[in-house]
């Protein structure tokens, strides 16, 4: 934008009051208030410009860039108008609504098995959903591409906790960096004795602009070219699954993705704690486990369930870089009978 200089009061050169000296223009003071109004303009423009900045600063301002958090954070945190605490907790077999019954003051409730965080596509379950839909999904929660968003699962075990690692990941894989999980679940909540409420929460839709990061996510080519170069991939499920002596119903043969180390998923829970586990006994696991190489693993299950708590651990805790989840995993895999299995004897 121009400065805006005072226009000349007269002409020096033709201005017949000059001449004969009775103009009272002034030609020293003209000068002097033009240098004045362009200083008042710039400062002003400066103070625009670093306010807007600061503002822009302070909204993108992240409240942690933690994996985890405990419930005194949590609690600090309540009430901030860019924080959004999502329940995502299921009904259990007795038909007792979780989030009726009571939740963290402020949350909203997005069950993890029917609010559609996962979606059946071309036959295999549990893949992440197309992008225009999840998307809307996490929009309708009240999410904006500033929102922190923390997660609630129930903290009941380990496998339950799985679902707060596989929507920590979907909103990663979304290119949503602002998310954390709530250490210990609802269960931790409660026992550290915080407010309850039961006060239905109706969010007002947010403004979600996904970028997806398809480094998080490895697909069946993904895999293929692991297997080639001897990358390692980590089947998360039991000895019994990953051996071939169990299967699941979504899966259609018995045996594991070749050249894949298993790493449990229970080994990354605190089971005395009721927590996840900590950096160092991730670490030692994978250590014990033989992965020597930790460059771009690859993490595996059934349906990208288990195998999300074993990303958050390898990924999120332990610090690995470039750790990708396989989401269509082994019902996917196993779709096609020309795709290899093994099975250990």
């Amino acid at each position: 934008m121009a400065t805006e200089i005072p226009a000349l009061p007269c002409n020096l050169e033709t201005c017949r009051q000059h001449r004969t000296g009775r103009c009272d223009y002034d030609a020293n003071k003209f000068m002097l208030e033009s240098e004045n109004t362009s200083m008042r303009f710039n400062v002003l423009a400066t103070a625009l410009v670093l306010g807007l900045a600061a503002a822009g600063s302070a909204q993108a301002e992240r409240l942690t860039d933690q994996p985890l958090v405990d419930a005194a954070w949590l609690n600090s945190q309540l009430g901030k108008p860019d924080l959004v605490i999502i329940d995502i907790r299921d009904t259990p077999k007795d038909g007792t609504a979780p989030y009726a019954a009571g939740h963290v003051p402020g949350a909203v409730e997005a069950q993890y098995a029917a609010y559609g965080w996962r979606a059946k596509i071309d036959g295999a379950p549990g893949l992440l959903p197309k992008l225009e839909d999840i998307s809307a999904k996490i929009a309708a929660l009240g999410v904006s591409d500033d929102t922190q968003v923390v997660i609630v699962p129930a903290g009941s075990d380990v496998a339950e906790f799985g679902g707060a690692t596989r929507v920590y990941w979907t909103f990663k894989v979304l290119g949503h960096d602002n998310v954390t999980v709530l250490d210990g679940g609802y269960k931790a909540w409660a026992d550290a004795g915080q407010a309850v409420s039961t006060d239905v929460v109706t969010p007002v839709a947010g403004s979600f602009t996904a970028k997806p990061r398809p480094e998080l996510r490895a697909e069946v080519a993904e895999v293929e070219e692991a297997i080639a170069s001897d990358t390692n991939l980590i089947d998360a499920r039991s000895v019994a699954q990953f051996i071939g002596k169990e299967k699941t119903n979504t899966v259609q043969s018995l045996g594991s993705i070749p050249t894949a180390v298993n790493l449990n998923f229970d080994k990354f829970w605190d089971k005395d704690a009721g927590k996840f586990a900590s950096k160092a006994s991730i670490d030692a696991l994978v250590q014990q486990a033989g992965v020597t190489d930790t460059d771009g693993l690859i993490t595996f299950c059934n349906t990208g369930h288990l195998a999300s708590i074993a990303w958050f651990g390898l990924s999120e805790v332990a610090g690995l870089k470039g750790v990708r989840l396989y989401d269509g995993s082994m019902s996917q895999w196993t779709l096609d009978p020309a795709r290899p299995v093994v099975v250990q004897n």
